[in-house]
């Protein structure tokens, strides 16, 4: 396969210890423009503070070559690598979001299982592999990012490159049950041992990970979350990510109040989130149901906003739940709307990310209730956007990653519809001085461990590793 060369120019040296920071995630800007949201939005912030390359996917075309494109430059480079349309469909659509993304959110029962797209996956982790050896410097560190490249460093090694790399997973991690059902669960372990530092977002998927390397007669548990497995000796912690707390209030509090249309003394609850079967959508809508059905005569009628915008809508089981949401939106609607109110207000659609700082700041609760989730930082950017002397609540799933640094929360089990709906009336109901203190015990996480944390603890304990 031929070289794709890009320009004359090196990507600029910017140091981490002494030598660069190397990203790799399969998002990336391919503007200017700071990213809205999630691990996108992070990875800028990272960078922003540390410097150095930023890999991402190219958008698909008809042939894929090796090499880097270059597509910006500033306070770190940006570059992609190339990929077809079939691999976007086999790679993408099919292995990382058909097969690794419902394994990893415990939903074994929805993998769509192809050997082709496998190939797919490995060929593309290859090419990642070959265009990182094609600009890496010996003392460059190298920062995998989640579950599209679970085979770059193993393939890395295969090259020769005996760099330090760290893969964090921004999902949550299988358990030894689930895991069975990946066809290339045997090589698992082998992926895994090829970082010298494997992040994850909580202890419970620490714990879960450390199953299953136990499972693995090739490989040896040591002391202080280290593992050996041939020859190799790798780490597995947890590294919570954070947010940029202290931009995100800043932006909630500058941002227009938006014009609801409520009354006075209605309640505003919200929940934002992508459109997946893993944020439990389905359920908080039948709970907000269940609350509506049993609310007192003549409390405030309370509004809630549901912003989900789509997302990977060619996959079967997205399109499943983008439908059977809209049917239960529609019959809340129909059981309980009035003249001059309708209480759930459903937008598929993407908001901008300084409106909805402006509406987190306006709510008086936020529903962030995933079945399973690796974090979930709009438990934190909620947080984060709120008034102190009159904080909205913060009703989290204890299957959000979240939930393990935010047990100030109203913490509720999603499947559980009766109890869900208690906590929503006690949301509305709750008293300004208990709403004071859970938020500054909670304000007190967030704008502690933020993203700058997470990036220089993660980044230390890669460091320190001896290559």
């Amino acid at each position: 396969m031929s070289e794709l060369v890009i320009d004359d120019a090196p990507f600029s040296d910017s140091p981490v210890g002494t030598g660069r920071l190397i990203v790799v995630s399969n998002r990336i800007p391919k503007s200017n423009e700071v990213p809205a949201g999630g691990l996108v939005n992070a990875m800028h912030e990272a960078l922003t503070g540390a410097g150095g390359l930023w890999i991402g996917a190219a958008d698909p075309s008809e042939q894929a070559l090796d090499g880097l494109t270059r597509i910006g430059s500033g306070d770190y480079d940006r570059a992609t690598f190339a990929i077809t349309e079939a691999e976007h469909i086999g790679y993408y659509l099919g292995y990382s979001n058909s097969v690794l993304w419902p394994l990893f959110h415990h939903r074994p029962d929805l993998l769509d299982i192809s050997e082709s797209e496998f190939e797919a996956y490995a060929a593309v982790n290859r090419r990642v592999a070959r265009a990182i050896a094609s600009t890496v410097k010996p003392d460059d560190l190298i920062w995998i990012q989640d579950y599209h490249f679970l085979m770059v460093a193993q393939e890395l090694r295969a090259l020769g490159i005996a760099n330090r790399i760290g893969l964090f997973l921004h999902i949550p991690f299988p358990n030894p049950t689930d895991v069975m059902a990946l066809p290339q669960v045997a090589a698992l372990s082998s992926w895994l041992a090829a970082h010298d530092i494997v992040g994850l977002q909580t202890m419970r998927d620490v714990t879960s990970a450390n199953e299953v390397l136990r499972h693995d007669p090739k490989a040896q548990v040591l002391r202080g979350g280290k593992w050996l497995r041939e020859n190799r000796t790798f780490s597995v912690l947890s590294f919570p990510i954070g947010i940029d707390a202290e931009k995100f209030a800043k932006t909630a509090e500058a941002a227009r109040k938006p014009d609801l249309q409520l009354a006075d003394d209605a309640p505003l609850l919200i929940g934002v989130d992508r459109l997946d079967y893993s944020k439990g959508l389905v359920q908080r809508f039948e709970a907000f149901d269940d609350y509506l059905s049993r609310r007192a005569k003549g409390d405030p009628r309370p509004t809630f906003l549901q912003i989900a915008p789509p997302s990977r809508e060619d996959v079967a089981a997205y399109q499943e739940i983008r439908e059977e949401l809209e049917r239960t939106a529609g019959s809340i609607n129909g059981a309980h709307a009035d003249l001059d109110w309708t209480p759930l207000r459903y937008v598929r659609r993407h908001v901008d990310r300084d409106l909805i700082a402006g509406l987190y700041r306006r709510a008086d609760a936020a529903l962030v209730t995933p079945l399973a989730d690796g974090m979930n930082i709009v438990a934190k950017e909620f947080v984060a956007a709120q008034d102190a002397e009159d904080p909205g609540v913060l009703i989290l799933s204890h299957f959000a990653g979240a939930a393990e640094q935010m047990d100030a929360a109203l913490l509720i089990n999603p499947f559980d519809k009766r109890s869900f709906s208690d906590a929503i009336d006690r949301a509305i109901h709750m008293p300004l001085e208990e709403r004071r203190e859970r938020h500054q015990t909670l304000r007190e996480g967030v704008f502690e461990k933020d993203i700058r944390w997470w990036t220089d603890s993660f980044l230390a304990r890669l460091s320190q590793v001896r290559p």
